[in-house]
């Protein structure tokens, strides 16, 4: 098995490549035509499926079949299925959405579709067509509508098995696979999902590499939970060895990271937090909290000017939830 900086070279090599960078918007619309697709080894049956036009795929393979971690947008599910195939010619049986995003659950129906349900345990018997959807029940509240009223996504791409729990257990190809609710994080929907034999998680959008945490108010995002979600992170990765390599996290957008790097990202957003939240105490206005410029010092690193999420929005969305002011 290659060392994790022998890995973490591949994978930023591939991200040059397919121009994911530190300013790349993760929710940015692109010509997905020209779209490069790549699937890299993480560690146990666990890949990651990466490229530039949507959220990271999780994959995990063995003798019962392929197990997906989102789905990216519709338009790329011919290249993802491509991939899977490199590494199995066995169905897909399950697909979890951390978030109802169109880049986590755009490529819902096109890959449950060609899939095979599990039906009774048993895996080489008949079985119902099409793979079964794992989301929160917040997840298809957003994804299907009132009756009457017209869904935004169709029904084929709907979770058909949802949990209101604090977490939902399946065990597939002899791994326990824990899918755990993060509550008002980047929505009120999000899920990580935990490899536990692996010692893989798939983080989803509560972790991204790409930029300053993206808070979904309008579907119940907070930067609060954003910190608890990625504490709860911290708490299930154990290093390897002087900080390197053991629990490896895929976030929603980015490289595969460790728990070095997950503690790097959990400590600036707290920063940031703190400090807006001492500008809120002393009764700042926005304007104030943006001139005063609590993320300056990571702005090179995560900062944008322009895109879907930009460092002003960041800094209005944690500004609004810490003062109540919406």
């Amino acid at each position: 098995m290659p060392s994790f900086h022998a890995r973490l070279i591949s994978v930023l090599a591939a991200a040059a490549v397919m121009g994911v960078g530190v300013g790349a918007r993760p929710e940015a619309q692109q010509n997905l035509d020209n779209v490069e697709v790549h699937v890299l080894p993480v560690q146990g049956n666990v890949y990651m499926l990466v490229g530039d036009g949507g959220g990271n795929v999780t994959i995990q393979v063995g003798p019962d079949g392929v197990l997906l971690v989102d789905t990216s947008f519709a338009q790329l599910s011919n290249k993802i299925l491509a991939e899977i195939r490199k590494l199995s010619d066995k169905p897909i049986r399950y697909i979890i959405n951390t978030n109802v995003n169109p880049d986590h659950v755009g490529g819902n129906e096109n890959l449950a579709k060609i899939g095979n349900t599990i039906a009774g345990g048993n895996v080489g018997g008949d079985a119902p067509p099409g793979a079964t959807i794992i989301a929160h029940e917040n997840v298809l509240n957003r994804m299907s509508a009132p009756t009457g009223t017209q869904a935004p996504y169709p029904v084929g791409a709907w979770p058909t098995d949802t949990y209101f729990t604090k977490q939902k257990e399946v065990y597939f190809n002899n791994e326990a696979v824990i899918v755990v609710h993060q509550p008002a994080a980047h929505t009120d929907g999000d899920s990580i999902v935990f490899f536990r034999r692996s010692d893989v998680v798939s983080a989803g959008d509560v972790f991204i590499t790409t930029s300053y945490p993206i808070i979904d108010q309008q579907r119940g995002g907070n930067i609060n939970g954003i910190i608890k979600s990625l504490n709860y992170l911290l708490d299930l990765a154990i290093p390897k060895d002087k900080q390197e390599g053991g629990t490896y996290i895929i976030p929603g957008h980015g490289r595969l990271c460790d728990e070095a790097d997950l503690l790097e990202y959990r400590d600036m957003v707290t920063i940031i937090r703190d400090r807006i939240e001492d500008l809120v105490r002393k009764g700042r206005t926005l304007e104030q909290v943006r001139e005063a410029k609590p993320t300056l010092d990571y702005d090179g690193r995560y900062g944008s000017n322009s895109g879907s999420w930009t460092t002003d929005m960041f800094v209005e969305a944690v500004y609004k939830d810490l003062s109540g002011k919406k």
